[in-house]
């Protein structure tokens, strides 16, 4: 999983940075690694996709209004 950036004629050094970190972050590797970073039981992960389900109806209720 690496990200290979190719440098264009007209590029800056600024604009090939700032096409990295586009990539990146639609790669979602920032947080991939922060995923990893530490281990996470079965429980855990259902628990966090069950409050994310319940913020998502919450807000969903409160804009519906």
């Amino acid at each position: 999983m690496s990200i290979i950036v190719k440098r264009g004629p007209n590029d800056t050094n600024d604009s090939v940075i700032r096409k990295f970190q586009k990539r990146s972050a639609l790669e979602n590797v920032v947080q991939e690694y922060r995923d990893r970073e530490f281990h996470k039981s079965a429980s855990e992960k259902r628990q966090e996709v069950k409050k994310e389900r319940m913020r998502k109806i919450m807000r969903a209720k409160r804009y519906n209004v």
